[in-house]
């Protein structure tokens, strides 16, 4: 499935409420013929209360592309990085989904999905409570006599041991959350999540989420989200508490769209969040997702597991390379901003990553804004662990791959060994995994171990689900016949 990243630039947060203004009121008119008196009720001054201006909101477009299919007929990256990104426009799998958290410059088609943030507007001229206001006071007059007599009156009457209501004994705030409950769970990881802001050298920048991955200060998130500040930009982690630190970029793999940044000046008593295990998640397990949805910093939402081995191909809308990944499928509320938060079990424990989300058309409403439908995807904890573990090492990505170069045409099909490499490379690699099990130009591989391969994006998340040495069947088509053979997975470090 194609993707596309879910970033999309921020609104400005509201600006504090105008300041109440006096509004002149209307002269009383003497009355010439009613002399005043101590009973005279006052002429009552009217005000007019301005229309309320309509709010400011602000949105970039998020495009999708075809499902399992980015752009082009080019090759996989196992020959040659990076990849076409996803295409846009029609086809026959659901658009892109949109990466979950920021977004280089913030604005633009498929911007990933850490919103992107933007300094505040101004607020506007100190008007449209004074009409407000005028007329509390108007009533306030008026029912003052009123009031006093049948307040006294009510008070007398007022028997509290007649009463039929039922008070808590505990609640809110007095009442234990049970281990398990939503709340429980919540209170426990929020103090292990950050909020990401990222900005270029330029400027531009965008904000997304991350967790705890280590007492050393590593923050695991997504590439997307701090791609901007990989290049002598800026980037600072705030945690709930509200204290901030800055950061630096350990590591980032842009193909598994997973990074690790680390705190400078890391606090002491740091706790890691629990990773679970992914591979024994079930659809229908709940999932709790956190998160700073378009600027909404420790946001809690939920749901279950919707689908597993979700084949997603995303991009970022900018021309940089496509992420591919096989991954959890949520109904949790995810949205721009979401991305590299942790979407957790119902014990606590980190399962995935939010990543990307899908978007409907150009957006919602017929606006170009993406959001939540419910359609939410993140990177399996199992795979993420192994990358940042090796970003945290060496600094640098490790890729598993079989040597062989595969179309990336919207297909059903398969995952057809092209006839020409990237480059002009060979699209079979002398003495690699596929020369070596006997693939050729031309194949259609239809399966890895027990896993239904309907295209080449498909294969590479899934190949990358592996890691370098592990041993494989790959099942292909050759000449009308199906064929299997085993092979062992090589390597390739690094992006590029």
């Amino acid at each position: 499935m194609s993707t596309e990243n879910e970033g999309t630039a921020v609104p400005p947060a509201p600006s504090a409420p105008p300041v109440p203004v006096d509004t002149p009121a209307a002269s009383p008119q003497a009355d010439t013929t009613t002399p005043a008196g101590p009973h005279a009720a006052p002429e009552q001054p009217t005000a007019h209360a301005p229309a309320p201006a309509a709010p400011e909101s602000g949105a970039s477009p998020a495009g999708g592309s075809a499902y399992g299919a980015p752009a082009g007929s080019g090759s996989a990256p196992d020959s040659s990085w990076p990849p076409p990104q996803p295409p846009s426009g029609p086809a026959q799998h659901p658009a892109t989904p949109v990466y979950g958290a920021d977004g280089p410059g913030g604005a633009g088609p498929g911007a990933p999905w850490g919103a992107s943030y933007q300094q505040p507007s101004a607020p506007g001229p100190k008007r449209g409570r004074g009409g407000l206001v005028a007329a509390v006071l108007v009533a306030a007059l008026v029912a003052g006599g009123l009031g006093g007599g049948l307040g006294y009156t009510l008070a007398r009457n007022d028997d509290s041991s007649s009463s039929t209501t039922v008070s808590a004994s505990d609640s809110g705030g007095d009442f234990k959350r049970d281990p398990g409950t939503i709340a429980a769970v919540a209170a426990q990881a929020l103090p292990s999540t950050v909020t990401i802001e990222a900005e270029s050298s330029s400027g531009e920048g965008g904000t997304g989420t991350g967790f705890v991955f280590d007492t050393e200060g590593h923050i695991v998130t997504n590439n997307h989200v701090v791609a901007d500040a990989v290049d002598g930009g800026r980037l600072t982690a705030t945690f709930p508490s509200g204290k901030k630190y800055d950061a630096e970029v350990v590591g980032n793999a842009q193909g598994y769209d997973v990074a690790v940044i680390k705190l400078k000046n890391a606090p002491s008593g740091l706790k890691p969040l629990t990773l679970g295990n992914s591979d024994k998640v079930a659809v229908g397990d709940s999932t709790i997702a956190i998160g700073a949805p378009f600027g909404l910093s420790n946001t809690v939402t939920t749901g279950i597991i919707s689908a597993k081995n979700r084949p997603v191909a995303s991009s970022d809308g900018t021309g940089s390379q496509a992420s591919y990944m096989s991954a959890l499928q949520t109904d949790a509320s995810i949205n721009p901003g979401n991305s590299g938060g942790p979407l957790l079990d119902a014990k606590g424990n980190v399962i995935g990553i939010n990543s990307a989300i899908q978007s409907a058309g150009n957006g919602l409403g017929g606006t170009s804004q993406s959001g939540s439908i419910g359609l939410g995807f993140a990177i399996p904890i199992n795979q993420a662990k192994y990358v940042a573990q090796e970003l945290i090492r060496t600094g640098k990505p490790v890729y598993a791959k079989i040597g062989a170069s595969v179309s990336l045409e919207d297909t059903t099909d398969g995952a057809k060994i092209t006839d020409t490499g990237a480059g002009g490379s060979d699209p079979v690699e002398a003495g690699g995994p596929a020369d070596k099990a006997g693939l050729k130009p031309g194949d259609v591989i239809t399966k890895l171990d027990d896993t239904v391969i309907d295209s080449g994006p498909t294969l590479i998340g899934e190949i990358w689900t592996h890691k370098p040495g592990d041993r494989v069947t790959i099942t292909y088509e050759r000449d009308g016949k199906t064929r299997t053979v085993e092979l062992t997975l090589g390597s390739r470090v690094g992006d590029s």
